[in-house]
C-alpha cells in the first residue's frame, strides 16, 4: 500500500541516537518531519542533517520535531552526530520494516546495476499523525528550508 496525503502515518518504535527509543506516538500534538536518508556520513546525507540542524530552533518554533531515519545502527548515528555536531533525532531501522511502511525501500539503479536501497524522501505529519506532505527523490540543497516553510504554514 502506498502512503498518501491524508492517511495515518504508520507508528513505530525504533532505537535512536543516545541510547534512546524513538516512538512516533510520543510526538502527538506536534508536527513531525520524517526524513529518510541512505547512509550516515556520506556527502548528501551529511549536508541534509546539517541543514535540518541549522534550522532546528525554527522547526521547534513551528511546533515541529525532526527525525532522520536510515538503516545505520544507533552507534553509527552517535558517531555521525558527534562528528558533525548534529542536533536532530536519528532513528535506526536496521530491519527495514519502517522504510517499507513509508515506501522508501526501493529498487535503485546505478551504472546499470540494480539494488535495493533507501530513496531520499521526507514526510511531514500534522499534529494528529496524518501525512500532510510528501517529498520524493529529494534534492538536498534548499530542502530543509522548503520543509520548514510548509511546516510553518500547517
Amino acid at each position: 500500500m502506498t502512503l498518501q496525503v491524508g492517511t495515518v502515518a504508520p507508528d513505530f518504535q525504533l532505537p535512536g541516537n543516545g541510547n534512546t527509543i524513538i516512538s512516533l506516538k510520543d510526538f502527538r500534538g506536534k508536527k513531525v518531519v520524517l526524513y529518510f536518508y541512505p547512509k550516515d556520513d556520506t556527502p548528501g546525507c551529511t549536508n541534509e542533517a546539517k541543514d535540518f540542524t541549522t534550522l532546528k530552533s525554527e522547526f521547534e518554533n513551528a511546533n515541529t520535531i525532526v527525525i532522520g531515519i536510515s538503516k545505520d545502527t544507533p552507534a553509527k548515528h552517535d558517531k555521525f552526530i558527534d562528528k558533525h555536531d548534529l542536533h536532530v533525532l536519528l532513528a535506526s531501522d536496521e530491519a527495514g520494516a519502517i522504510l517499507e511502511a513509508y515506501n522508501v525501500w526501493v529498487e535503485k539503479n546505478m551504472y546499470g546495476r540494480k539494488y535495493m536501497g533507501i530513496e531520499r524522501a521526507t514526510y511531514l505529519l500534522d499534529d494528529k499523525g496524518l501525512v500532510h506532505h510528501i517529498w520524493r527523490k529529494v534534492k538536498v540543497k534548499g530542502h530543509a528550508q522548503q520543509v520548514l516553510d510548509v511546516a510553518r504554514a500547517l
